[in-house]
């Protein structure tokens, strides 16, 4: 059984009981405490319940008490920590000021297994779902029906399916993230930066990401470059120190000291390398973070765009409960804005830059 779909019969379990204990979990799950106790500490890190002696509880009051009659929604989202956790912390919150429950899936970003996860989560009769498919925007083309076959009200969450690939319009919520993109360079050519690097992983924000560093490059005048180098997320990967030095010689020959990083723990692990070859951090070079998870923790704080996760979570949730409530209420697509948090690693520049 994959560690996802543990943590989504862990947390439908605790929805059901108010309470867990390690020795149930044993018993349920089929695997070793040691495993069980792996779990609870990553739901509780993520903040999705609380661990206790023994066993875990929820983060609330509402979590701790019988279903009953509420109301149920469905949620199914790529992953259940990191980003996404705050976008579920945000949807239940608002659920519980409705009085309503969650049921989550997780996909692990993948399309089979979201078909489960659908499947599962709309059998116990959910009113509504709320979701983020494993397929980005950019690869609408592949979508299929899995959509236009659901019976219930749906708001999507991060995308923004529309015809042809869907036959439907969809409520949706979704950050900007081509306005992200456009903050980063915007505030790089403040500090007098003429020259960016780029450096987008393989993630579904990267189709909007590029477009939005295409057009501020465009608008601000600024030379850019959009890296092939895959960065490693973790110093101790294989090939970690080849990867970050390619992309820092990939810097020095472009003449750029501004480099924008998405993510944060591909920040963090550019900024360490770079020091371990006698670079300052932000006077040699000047890094912004994208997603803001954990950019605030690493050696050199890094500035970073900051997506509004929990309101995502919070606004999507309260458009499909008020659908609920009135089915007439016109179709929405609604785009939040990103906010950038200025840090240590993105400061001035020293010297003129080569333009």
């Amino acid at each position: 059984m994959l560690a996802q779909e543990r943590h989504e019969l862990i947390l439908r379990s605790l929805r059901r009981h108010g309470r867990l204990r390690v020795a149930d979990l044993v018993d349920e799950l089929g695997v070793s405490a040691i495993t069980v106790r792996r779990d609870l500490a990553e739901l509780d890190s993520a903040g999705l319940l609380r661990r206790v002696h023994g066993g875990a509880i929820g983060t609330s009051a509402a979590d701790q008490a019988s279903p009953g009659n509420r109301l149920t929604i469905g949620i199914v989202v790529p992953s259940a920590t990191a980003y996404y956790s705050d976008v579920i912390r945000g949807a239940e919150a608002t659920a519980d000021r409705y009085g309503a429950r969650l049921v989550l899936g997780v996909s692990g970003y993948d399309v089979a297994t979201e078909r489960e996860r659908l499947d599962k989560v709309l059998g116990i009769g959910v009113a509504g779902l709320l979701i983020s498919t494993a397929l980005g925007d950019g690869g609408a083309d592949r979508m299929d029906s899995r959509l236009d076959d659901i019976d219930v009200p749906v708001v999507l969450m991060e995308r923004a399916f529309g015809f042809p690939h869907v036959r439907r319009e969809y409520d949706h919520v979704r950050t900007d993230h081509a306005y992200g993109a456009m903050l980063a360079l915007r505030h790089f050519v403040a500090l007098g930066h003429r020259r960016i690097a780029i450096n987008l992983q393989a993630t579904v924000t990267a189709y909007w990401l590029r477009l939005g560093i295409e057009a501020a490059a465009k608008a601000l005048g600024v030379e850019v470059f959009l890296s092939p180098v895959d960065l490693p997320a973790r110093g101790d990967d294989p090939g970690a120190v080849a990867q970050l030095d390619a992309f820092l010689a990939e810097c020095e020959s472009f003449g750029s000291r501004a480099v924008l990083v998405h993510s944060d723990e591909h920040g963090a692990s550019l900024v360490e390398r770079a020091m371990d070859l006698g670079l300052r951090v932000p006077e040699d070079l000047a890094v912004i973070a994208y997603n803001d998870v954990t950019a605030s923790l690493a050696v050199v704080p890094l500035t970073a765009v900051c997506p509004p996760r929990r309101p995502l979570g919070e606004t999507a949730c309260d458009l499909l409960l008020r659908k609920l409530q009135s089915p007439t209420t016109p179709t929405q697509h609604l785009s939040l804005l990103p906010t950038l948090n200025t840090r240590t690693s993105c400061g001035a520049a020293q010297h003129p830059l080569p333009r």
